[in-house]
């Protein structure tokens, strides 16, 4: 398995485009906020959605046309969620409509997605404007899936991207990604966009299991301030032109493929966390030892989902009581005596509990090591083989800023 470039048009036969249509009013020219990705043959979809009982309509219309298991294309605006206002439903419609158009697609091949501000009226007629454009301008090159990752981004401050390489059965199949996610991030699926291509043969049945059990063991485990979003949608198409053996049960190939979809979102996990509203470092906690990997999860997510850990880590403070405290509302089992904590960063780890209760240690060398770009948390039980990794950051001035004025 290895990385490489191309993002969402790396695998065979993948297109993409981004441009700014002028959704928001008053939004920046030279920023993209309408993206299209097409493949060039239909493709095995699955997708998962956010858990959140208020859920916006481009995912309603995305779940339709996804019935029969496939599609063939997507097309995501930044500017508006298209959620919770007048005609949604009717304008995701209509986005669809206006892309088959200028593809010459059928509009049930289409997955449809937004993010933005809640409750307000789609500009549909600058997406319909658009889309000529959009659409003459697809390619298959790194450029363009950089103009479709920068179209989805929100408060996001960075581009998400990434494709890798594996083998399997003798062919090599690609999968490449785009997301965006910065802030709602508190997932029952995944607070974010994302969208994977790959030129996988594989039916739907195994993509949609893959999808899933992958989502729960890496988007699930990012949280960034607690708010479950609207429109969380994580989307697969495969379109086969890799021409692997067809992966139909799960055998080396599907194994093959779940780590590579694994390891894809996982990097994509890890730079949403990064990349939280106000953000100076990502802050990760992995429990180990635990009584099972459910407990580890729920203890581990429980710690960097903690405002007060957020906010100790972005005064670079080692009040590791916080995460004991944690820890202990978690409603995860586990023995307070058996807790041992240290922090950890490329300036060195430090051990400041054990067996839950208080180390010596220097607080200059602990303020070091909690200043980096990267802290890690990492809490050790004895009570059995369940490991965790979860995934969050500090929490900053900059993040009330950010969201205190962000409808206006």
């Amino acid at each position: 398995m290895k990385e490489i470039k191309g993002g969402v048009t790396a695998p065979l036969g993948f297109s993409a485009n981004g441009l700014h249509a002028g959704i928001k009013a008053g939004s920046d020219p030279a920023k993209n906020d309408l993206a299209l990705i097409v493949s060039e043959k239909e493709c095995t979809a699955a997708a998962t959605y956010t858990l959140n009982r208020v859920k916006a309509a481009p995912l309603y219309v995305t779940m339709g046309h996804l019935e029969d298991g496939t599609a063939r294309a997507i097309i995501a605006n930044s500017g508006n969620a298209n959620a919770c206002a007048p005609y949604s439903h009717e304008y995701a419609e209509r986005t669809c409509t206006a892309a088959a158009k200028a593809t010459g697609l059928d509009k049930a091949d289409f997955v449809v997605a937004s993010t933005g501000v809640i409750g307000q009226t789609l500009n549909v007629e600058a997406i319909e404007a658009a889309l000529p454009e959009l659409a003459a301008g697809l390619k298959r090159s790194e450029a363009a899936s950089d103009a479709a990752a920068t179209a989805i981004m929100t408060t996001d401050t960075r581009k998400k991207e990434v494709a890798l390489q594996v083998e399997i059965g003798g062919k090599t199949v690609t999968l490449g990604a785009i997301a965006k996610g910065s802030g709602m991030i508190h997932p029952n699926m995944g607070t974010m966009l994302c969208f994977v291509t790959t030129d996988c043969a594989i039916t739907h049945e195994m993509l949609e299991e893959a999808l899933r059990g992958v989502v729960k063991r890496t988007f699930n485990r990012v949280t960034i301030d607690g708010d479950t979003s609207t429109n969380d949608m994580c989307v697969v198409l495969a379109n086969a032109m890799a021409d692997n053996p067809l992966i139909e049960w799960k055998d080396a190939g599907y194994a093959a493929f779940e780590a590579a979809l694994t390891e894809l979102c996982t990097s994509l996990a890890r730079q949403i966390a990064a990349d939280g509203e106000g953000a100076s470092r990502l802050v990760s906690c992995t429990v180990s030892g635990a009584r099972s990997e459910e407990c580890a999860e729920r203890l581990a997510k429980s710690v960097v989902g903690s405002s007060l850990v957020k906010a100790a880590m972005f005064g670079a403070d080692a009040n590791w009581g916080r995460v004991l405290c944690a820890m202990g509302y978690s409603k995860a089992p586990f023995r307070p005596e058996h807790v041992n904590c240290s922090f950890r960063s490329t300036a060195g780890e430090i051990p400041v509990c054990r067996g839950g209760e208080a180390l010596d240690f220097d607080e200059d060398v602990a303020k070091q090591v909690l200043s980096q770009d990267e802290v890690e948390i990492l809490v050790s039980l004895d009570e059995g083989d369940g490991e965790a990794t979860c995934w969050g950051c500090d929490l900053t001035y900059d993040y009330v800023r950010i969201n205190g004025d962000y409808r206006t």
